[in-house]
């Protein structure tokens, strides 16, 4: 049965951020996807230069009425990460609200970008348009710790945190909510990041039942921009792979931006050269490089069930 994708993300000609992290890796592995670009830029805006258009709400309402007037308006997903726009996103929830009416089984995954480490780099007006619309209609959600505490209004300190804010998110609509990085201290040392993963699943008896994880990733010295984008693709192709198994799909997906981080970090360095620090360019991710990881990745984390 063919799985089909309509992507809302940004678009760059050079190098993998926004549709071009998550185009590529969800078609390796079987995923149609139909991508309308938020943004089309040079690059991403890392780089000292960029230039480029932005899409308007209106514009975006076109796109999706030509798909609808020829009745391909038909979708299993739809995935969307960063927007700057509070009458874009809005556009967008309006949308998926049409195709789920279509579809009643259509899964939404939303990264809902708002910040990290305590400031936003979002517009201010964006976060109750996330909270109230965009968040209660979204199946699947990517946040960091920053954006779960912002969107429920519950610090994290502690894992019985942790799990009292995915139980909140819950509430407020998605089924899976995955915090993506979080603060905590690891058990495996400081060279670690927290994450935690919680997924409600409808049982065959009409039960609901609650399964969460928690997995510790190896930090990378280097910023990269597009791995959130690249996350949410995948925490998309793994729970389509399983359903029910959040443990599975999570060390999949984690093992994925793992393969691609590193492959990346040597090559930037052997770019950059003993003692350099890599530029921008020397850093987009090794996408192509990295088909067979995404196809196939060795897991090289566990995740562990809380």
């Amino acid at each position: 049965m063919e799985c089909r994708v309509l992507s809302i993300q940004s678009h760059v000609v050079r190098g993998y951020v926004g549709n071009k992290s998550a185009s590529f890796p969800l078609q390796v592995l079987g995923f149609e996807v139909d991508s309308i670009n938020s943004v089309q830029f040079s690059n991403h805006t890392g780089y000292s230069h960029w230039k480029g258009q932005v899409l308007t709400a209106d514009e975006l309402h076109v796109l999706y009425e030509g798909i609808k007037l020829n009745n391909v308006n038909h979708y299993d997903y739809v995935l969307t990460g960063y927007t700057r726009d509070t009458s874009f996103l809005e556009m967008v929830v309006d949308i998926v609200q049409e195709l789920k009416r279509a579809n009643p089984n259509l899964v939404y995954v939303c990264d809902p970008v708002l910040g990290d480490h305590g400031s936003m780099y979002v517009p201010q007006n964006l976060h109750p348009v996330y909270k109230n619309k965009v968040v209660p209609v979204a199946d699947i959600i990517t946040p960091n710790q920053f954006e779960a505490e912002l969107l429920t209004g519950k610090n994290i300190s502690t894992e019985k945190d942790a799990v009292e804010v995915m139980d909140l998110l819950h509430k407020m609509g998605p089924d899976t909510v995955v915090i993506t990085s979080s603060d905590l201290p690891p058990r495996l040392g400081d060279r670690f990041l927290v994450s935690f993963g919680s997924k409600r699943i409808l049982m065959p008896d009409g039960t609901r039942t609650t399964q969460r994880i928690r997995i510790e990733v190896p930090k990378v010295d280097a910023v990269f921009v597009g791995t959130g984008d690249l996350f949410a693709a995948m925490l998309l192709a793994w729970t389509h792979h399983y359903p029910t198994d959040l443990k599975t799909a999570c060390e999949k997906t984690f093992s994925v931006m793992h393969h691609v981080i590193r492959r990346t970090i040597s090559y930037a360095h052997e770019m950059a050269g003993p003692g350099r620090r890599p530029s921008p360019a020397q850093l987009e991710l090794r996408m192509v490089q990295s088909k067979a990881d995404i196809e196939d990745p060795t897991i090289v984390m566990e995740a562990t069930v809380i």
